[in-house]
Parts: structure tokens; C-alpha cells; sequence
């Protein structure tokens, strides 16, 4: 017992024991501050300082937004609105994908080339792509094409305005140069213009094509309600981009003469139904 006695007392005595912290000048070794301290102070103030620097900490991640900042940690809002998002950007990585493939295939079928076909190059119909497909007539059809040849071999597609009431207006006032001439693969109208002259929509639509080739220059392509197309070539100029939607008279492009198919600035006007060439005049007054 006196044994176990003496050890409390000379730990009491190690832990009370008084130490003077001095602070002096380097130079003088004049006595700025000091105090007296122990061994029991120094442990009782390291672990009250620990433990309020922990309650601090734990304060500040649990009620602050500085939690947001600790990696690998995020609120449920935020958790929810990533979640939000991730979704939407799904949902439009698939429009985009079925526009992609729906653009894609418009653009094969208006600018694809006719194997083994002699057309003009300065019409679209030459860009019906036709793959795999036999073409050659039975008797009884080379007969009838004979017949309808003879008639009026693109009247069917002329009268198609009973079909709608679609109104379209005037691209460009001009002076039309070259008519509607099927015989010779010329699906389009020309209108001679002065340079620089507004091109517009005929109708309200949606652009689904625009590019530039050598043969026909700055081209524009729209798409009509009940499946009508409208192309418009040799632009010196395109204002719009694939997908804008148009009004009817709305600017599209500025009348030129690129390409090596033109004699001179003029409007190259298509107008398709169904996928067929339609006479244009039949719609609308150039005058």
C-alpha cells in the first residue's frame, strides 16, 4: 500500500509540477512574456482544444454548405438534379440519334447519284439513289409507258394540286428563263434575277438540307406539310442551317450564280411531291 502510495504521489507531483515558459528577445535576451505552466494544464488544454476543433468540424460538414466541397460528398439536391439531368441528356442523345438517321436518310435520297442513268446534272432527280432494284419492264408495262409517253407522261403529277390546300407563294420575283421541261430532266423552273436578290421560302417548312457542289453551288432544301420539297439552287449566299424552321416568305438566301451548271444569276426552283417533280407553275404565279 505504501508502495502504490508513493507512485500516486510522485505522479501527482510529476503532473502538478510547475514550468516557467520564458519568451526573450534573441539579440538582448530581454524577457518579453512569460507563464507558468504544468504537464496537467498542457493536457487538459491539448484535449479541450481537440475536442472543440472536432465539434467545429462536425458542425461545419453537417450544417453548412462547405460539405459540398469535401470530395466524394454531395447533398441529395444535388444527387437528384445530376440524376434529373442525366435522364434529359439521355432522352435527347436518342432524338438526336433518330433526327440523325431520319436527316441522313433525306440527304441520301436528294443527293445520291443514279447509276447508269443519263440525266442532268442541274436537276434533283438525279440524286434518287436507286440500289438493287430491277428495272428492266415486262411486255405489258413497256406498253402502257408507251401509251402514257404518248398522253402526257408527268400529267398525273401536274394535277396533283387537288390534293391540298397548301398555298405556296413566290420565291423571287424574276423573269423566268427556262421552263418545266421533263422531257429533257429538267424538274425546275429558272428565274433570272439580279445578283444579290432575297431568296424566300415558298412555304412554311423545315430546312433539311444545305450545302454547296460544284455543279449547282449554294443549295437549300426544304421540307412542306403533305410531304412537299422545295429546292432552291445556285444561292451566292445561305442564311439558314439544317433543322431552322421557316415561314413562308421568310429569307432563306441571296439569289447568285455559283456553280458550274449557270449562265448567269437566277433561282433554280424544285418542287417535289411524294418523291416526284411537280411543274411548279401549276402552284405558283412567278409573275
Amino acid at each position: 500500500m505504501a508502495k502504490n502510495s508513493k507512485q500516486k504521489n510522485k505522479l501527482k507531483e510529476k503532473l502538478t509540477f510547475k514550468y516557467r515558459l520564458v519568451v526573450l528577445n534573441e539579440d538582448t535576451f530581454e524577457e518579453r512574456f512569460s507563464f507558468k505552466l504544468n504537464r496537467l494544464n498542457v493536457f487538459v488544454f491539448g484535449s479541450v482544444s481537440a475536442i472543440l476543433l472536432v465539434s467545429v468540424t462536425i458542425f461545419l460538414i453537417a450544417f453548412t454548405p462547405l460539405r459540398e466541397y469535401i470530395p466524394g460528398y454531395s447533398s441529395s439536391k444535388l444527387k437528384k438534379q445530376a440524376s434529373d439531368l442525366v435522364y434529359k441528356v439521355d432522352s435527347l442523345e436518342q432524338q438526336l440519334a433518330v433526327n440523325d438517321v431520319y436527316i441522313q436518310n433525306i440527304r441520301k435520297v436528294l443527293t445520291g447519284k443514279i447509276k447508269d442513268i443519263t440525266v442532268n446534272k442541274d436537276s434533283i432527280a438525279e440524286q434518287l439513289r436507286i440500289e438493287d432494284v430491277d428495272l428492266q419492264p415486262t411486255p405489258i408495262d413497256s406498253a402502257f409507258r408507251q401509251q402514257v409517253e404518248r398522253e402526257d407522261r408527268f400529267s398525273v403529277f401536274e394535277k396533283a394540286t387537288k390534293k391540298t390546300d397548301l398555298v405556296f407563294s413566290s420565291p423571287v420575283k424574276g423573269q423566268i428563263s427556262d421552263l418545266y421541261n421533263p422531257k429533257e430532266k429538267h424538274y425546275a423552273i429558272d428565274i433570272a434575277v439580279k445578283k444579290g436578290t432575297p431568296i424566300k421560302a415558298a412555304a412554311d417548312g423545315t430546312v433539311i438540307f444545305t450545302g454547296f457542289t460544284a455543279d449547282t453551288g449554294f443549295v437549300i432544301i426544304l421540307e412542306h406539310p403533305k410531304n412537299f420539297i422545295t429546292v432552291y439552287k445556285h444561292n451566292e449566299t445561305i442564311h439558314k442551317e439544317q433543322g431552322d424552321l421557316v415561314k413562308s416568305g421568310e429569307v432563306i438566301g441571296i439569289a447568285g450564280s455559283t456553280g458550274t451548271l449557270t449562265t448567269g444569276p437566277h433561282l433554280h426552283f424544285e418542287l417535289w411531291n411524294d418523291g416526284f417533280p411537280i411543274n411548279p407553275i401549276n402552284y405558283i404565279d412567278f409573275e
